[in-house]
């Protein structure tokens, strides 16, 4: 004769699967997270995710300026980033018209670790440290505007005057033959 079985734990209940709106957590996701939440912001910097805080891939950033050529500028760059981050690039683009060697008349941005220098250890710290020390030290020698690049290295005081006109807003050509419009800054 057998003894007794044993009374069977219960069935665990089945797992439940998250809302329809909540995206799974995969590693790569938590990994965006965390680099998100470990953003160390200045004060005169902000951070707008427009598609809520579940969208991770998608915000703008804002910087104020408080020194050097684009003092008293507020510049925002809309930060997109891939599904293959960190082993691809975030693409940033400068919504703010600027006249910066660093900055094209549509927005482009060049900054090294942005392309070539890119590499899966940089985070989005990184992006933004560099994305503010472009506007407050550019750099012509590595042009993306390279009628900004030239008339910087040039004639430095006819830069700086163009960059101080563009701020009080307006349309204004530009050395290229086209006409843009730029925002009032101060």
């Amino acid at each position: 004769r057998r003894p007794p079985s044993a009374p069977q734990p219960p069935a665990p209940p089945p797992h439940a699967a998250p809302p329809p709106h909540a995206p799974r957590l995969t590693p790569r996701r938590a990994a965006r997270r965390a680099d998100i939440s470990e953003l160390s912001l200045e004060s005169t910097m902000k951070l707008d995710f427009f598609n809520g805080k579940e969208d991770l891939m998608n915000f703008r950033v804002s910087f104020k300026i408080i020194e050097g050529i684009y003092k008293g500028g507020s510049f925002v760059f809309k930060i997109e980033v891939p599904k293959s981050y960190p082993h691809d690039a975030p693409k940033v683009l400068c919504e703010t018209t600027v006249f910066h060697p660093n900055i094209d008349m549509e927005g482009h941005v060049c900054l090294n670790i942005l392309r070539e220098d890119w590499k899966p250890v940089l985070t989005m710290q990184s992006i933004l440290m560099g994305l503010h020390f472009i506007l407050l030290e550019p750099n012509p020698d590595d042009p993306l505007n390279k009628e900004a690049a030239k008339m910087m290295v040039d004639n430095r005081a006819h830069f700086q005057q163009t960059v101080t006109r563009t701020f009080r807003g307006g349309t204004y050509p530009m050395p290229d033959g086209k006409t843009y419009s730029f925002p009032k800054q101060c």
